[in-house]
């Protein structure tokens, strides 16, 4: 083939690389923060990690046997709705080891689903960014996209099922904490918040972040609260006091 015909054979096939891409791309939308605070419920969270126990593993446990959250044994494969690290800080020599849980920021510019292509990974109007895993084609671009590390892939299926009204895990698709969905939606609250509340801690608090009365709103406000990498402009609905 001459310089001629292949430039023209190439120009054939960008043209129709951009015609396949167009449809693709007009879905990838941001989500701007300001349409997303609405004036119903906009579901959020503060953390106390003042008051959370080093070793306590009462909301992971109750994640998983609420929402059936695999657990294979390997680091690998294993997957973390919520998870807990340890920090310590940096300037002071005997400062003390605090366990931080971790978990879905529920973004309100979520990365995750800004670049989903199928748009399985979606905030709902209540501000829970959520995974319809009906339509997951487990691309993972979520999991690269998201900055919290926070979602995860599942490798396997997950056999146990110590909830019988929650589906089992599904291999070949991503998920995340997801608040608990179900339960706010039957008018309960997040498995962790209830068992934390449970041993007598409540270094976890949940509610509408809408609304000036309750108290997850107050504590914003009367705290000095921290939201984990602000600068991104993800807007995180998950907020810290004593981080």
């Amino acid at each position: 083939m001459d310089r001629r015909r292949f430039l023209k054979a190439g120009a054939v096939v960008s043209a129709g690389a951009c015609a396949y891409a167009l449809p693709l791309l007009s879905g990838f939308k941001s989500i701007s923060a300001n349409e997303s605070v609405l004036e119903g419920t906009r579901w959020g969270m503060v953390i106390d990690i003042n008051k959370c126990l080093p070793g306590c593993t009462a909301c992971i446990d109750a994640c998983r046997n609420e929402n059936n959250v695999a657990h294979h044994g390997d680091p690998r494969h294993d997957i973390h709705w919520i998870r807990k690290v340890t920090i310590r800080s940096k300037n002071l020599p005997r400062a003390v080891e605090k366990p931080v849980p971790l978990m879905c920021n529920h973004c309100d510019d979520p990365p995750c689903a800004i670049v989903c292509p199928v748009k399985a990974t979606h905030k709902r109007p209540d501000g829970i960014v959520i995974c319809d895993n009906h339509r997951c084609i487990g691309c993972r671009y979520c999991m690269i996209a998201c900055p919290y590390n926070a979602r995860y892939f599942n490798y396997r299926e997950g056999h146990d099922q110590p909830n019988p009204d929650f589906p089992k895990r599904s291999h070949g698709v991503t998920e995340c904490c997801n608040f608990c969905a179900p339960r706010l939606d039957d008018g309960g609250i997040p498995a962790c918040v209830e068992a934390c509340a449970q041993i007598g801690q409540k270094a976890l608090c949940f509610g509408n972040l809408n609304d000036p009365d309750q108290e997850v709103a107050s504590l914003i406000r009367e705290n000095s609260v921290k939201r984990l990498r602000e600068g991104l402009g993800t807007n995180p609905k998950v907020y810290y006091i004593g981080l």
